[in-house]
């Protein structure tokens, strides 16, 4: 049995390869979406329907008879296409797969934009940094669908402060009904676009990826107000002791003005960083901090520890800044969550240390470390330079798995 693999482009016939329609009319049986059925109306083929992988296989492998059968999917088959998910079911069988036209490559052509450098996002059933592809990024081309249509995402730009930015629609494309509409996120998050549709959203402002990429920020670089705030000297060890790993999420627990929010966020942009502040005016001072740096994946939380974290996604690493008593619990919950998290908590006091190690010891947590940082900064007397010290922060880190073994 030989099985072939078509992408057929956007819909419309005339786009299909020479060597797809050929395959197609030889074909004694196609198997694909309606849609994509559809497409292909001048065919004697018989023609199954089926909608999802696990559909198309057992259609496809429930006809061994025949020599040859053909699967349409939409567009390229390399490219968030439903023929991934036929790779494992058709392990094993002689399958041929043939490319198609893919919605970036017709759409940007239909826009004259070239797509090499176009970044790209799916967001038809999955859950990705739309605002942070955008802001660092001079085109974003945007798979849309389900709960993410084009209006939806236009929002989500618009709640992020990218309202302005231009946005192009394609709807229906290659067909008879084609729209292609250019507008603002704001103007098109007020309007109606069919489901079948993509986007390419233009940042013309985008943001230096050359900013340094360690972190270290300077306090001054912070909107501060009244609210305290971990020292950079503090706040680069304690970073660097989570240990970080690219797409966690993690908790800043008492985060105060999101100072380790933020340094944590611009190492992480493929992860996630929670907040927690009970205080309403750290809390708009972190979001002020956030919107600064250009973070969108920092969320603030108000509340208070151990309960405002109750219903936070399990967390990789957890920063304890301030807890005001919640130190015990929230650690617990942590764990709970997740056993193998990782658990750094500043303390100033020595009752703070102790009840940081008893519960560590508590719920054995390994590698068990606790570091006292005292920093001194330089300032200018008259022409001379004056250290002055700063008050000594102890770092204790445990839990989590050793990122350094070979």
């Amino acid at each position: 049995m030989h099985i072939t693999v078509i992408g057929i482009g956007m819909g419309n016939p005339d786009l299909l390869t020479v060597r797809a329609a050929r395959v197609i009319q030889e074909s004694r049986c196609l198997v694909g979406a309606q849609r994509m059925l559809d497409c292909v109306p001048d065919t004697d083929a018989e023609k199954v329907l089926a909608s999802t992988p696990t559909q198309i296989a057992e259609e496809v492998l429930r006809r061994r008879e025949l020599e040859h059968v053909a699967v349409l999917v939409s567009g390229d088959t390399g490219f968030y296409s439903a023929a991934r998910g036929l790779m494992r079911p058709f392990e094993g069988e002689q399958v041929e797969w043939i490319p198609g036209i893919s919605s970036l490559q017709y759409f940007c052509a239909k826009l004259g934009i070239p797509w090499d450098e176009v970044a790209v996002l799916s967001l038809h059933g999955r859950e990705q940094d739309l605002a942070g592809a955008v802001c660092f990024n001079r085109e974003t081309f945007l798979l849309t669908g389900g709960k993410s249509g084009v209006s939806e995402l236009c929002a989500r730009l618009c709640e992020e402060g990218l309202g302005d930015l231009t946005v192009y629609a394609g709807e229906r494309l290659s067909y008879p009904d084609e729209r292609i509409s250019q507008g603002t996120a704001e103007q098109f998050c007020r309007q109606t676009f069919d489901p079948l549709a993509v986007m390419l959203v233009c940042n013309h402002r985008v943001r230096s990826r050359s900013r340094p990429v360690t972190h270290g920020i300077p306090d001054e670089a912070f909107l501060r107000g009244n609210v305290p705030m971990t020292k950079a000297e503090v706040r680069a060890v304690s970073v660097a002791k989570l240990r970080l790993e690219p797409g966690w999420t993690v908790w800043d627990v008492g985060a105060g003005t999101g100072s380790v929010s933020v340094e944590t966020a611009r190492v992480l942009l493929s992860g996630t960083v929670f907040a927690i502040e009970r205080e309403q005016e750290a809390c708009d001072l972190i979001e002020q901090n956030r919107m600064r740096f250009a973070l969108p994946n920092l969320r603030v939380v108000k509340g208070i520890a151990p309960f405002a974290l109750e219903h936070l996604p399990s967390p990789d690493a957890v920063f304890i800044g301030g807890s005001s008593g919640g130190l015990s619990p929230s650690v617990e919950l942590a764990v709970q969550k997740n056993p193998a998290v990782r658990v750094v908590v500043n303390a100033i006091t020595l009752e703070t240390v102790g009840a940081a190690l008893e519960v560590f010891n508590r719920l054995q947590l390994t590698g068990q470390e606790v570091v006292q940082v005292f920093a001194a900064r330089s300032k200018t007397v008259g022409g001379s330079h004056m250290m002055t010290g700063q008050n000594p922060v102890y770092i204790l880190s445990a839990g989590g798995k050793d990122a350094w073994k070979p």
